[in-house]
């Protein structure tokens, strides 16, 4: 259960090496979160990340999980929720894709949408089932701006997220008395391995930055988050920007 200030004390990360979790798992740890599951394919750096946490004075334990097996999602995560209560599941996995190469090879562009959309919705209803099954908790779904209107230089990726946050609101609408909160979070360009190299887009912000949000965003109940604050009233002009000029935008 949270506690009386409201931090959650478990915490499940599905993309269990995304620095973002990562970020925000350092964060209520240090706010008083005190068992981590961490939920990613095995490999050193889930195993590192881990570590990591427990020199944090975490109880974290790691465990097997794919966005693309679909069919596995709930064996496995029910096996986590039938360890004990989780208070926040934080959904973090996703893909940015290589546009150019994915448009000229559909089957790379697929993946891109599996992962990002069909992988985030069925772990989304398993765990939603099951936060709803023991009467608490957050579902915190890390969605983009690039979700927001679908650019020329990102569309597949653009087009999962707009489907990934589409889902997540319905969801906790569905959810809405339950007791079970869900949290859409809405970065911009966010510096992290996943996008070195490429152009920093203006208003660009960190892992740690979003952690906050999440945190800040946790204890208003809040059911949309924009990172930073300021890209809710830009996205809000941009999309209403006429189709004509809105291509010749340099974004």
């Amino acid at each position: 259960m949270k506690d009386a200030f409201g931090s959650p004390q478990s915490l499940l990360v599905l993309g269990g090496t995304s620095e973002i979790g990562m970020a925000t798992a350092r964060r209520l740890i240090a706010r008083r979160t005190r068992t981590v599951w961490l939920a990613g394919r095995p490999s050193p750096g889930l195993d590192d990340a881990a570590a990591d946490l427990r020199r944090l004075g975490a109880d974290v334990r790691t465990v097997a999980f794919d966005a693309l097996d679909c069919a596995a999602h709930q064996e496995v995560l029910g096996k986590v929720f039938a360890e004990g209560d989780i208070d926040m599941v934080l959904l973090a996995f996703g893909v940015l894709g290589d546009q150019a190469n994915d448009e000229a090879d559909p089957p790379a562009a697929v993946r891109v949408a599996q992962t990002n959309y069909t992988g985030a919705v069925s772990a989304g209803l398993v765990c939603a089932g099951a936060l709803q099954n023991q009467g608490h908790g957050s579902l915190v779904v890390l969605s983009s701006v690039a979700g927001e209107r679908a650019r020329r230089v990102n569309f597949i990726y653009g087009s999962s997220k707009a489907g990934l946050d589409a889902f997540a609101q319905g969801l906790g609408d569905a959810l809405y008395g339950t007791g079970v909160h869900v949290m859409v979070v809405r970065p911009g360009f966010v510096v992290t391995k996943m996008t070195a190299g490429l152009p920093q887009a203006p208003l660009a912000t960190t892992p740690e930055a979003v952690a906050v949000a999440v945190e800040q965003g946790l204890r208003r109940r809040s059911e949309v988050v924009w990172v930073p604050g300021t890209l809710r009233v830009v996205m809000s002009a941009l999309r209403h920007v006429p189709r004509p000029l809105f291509r010749r935008l340099p974004l």
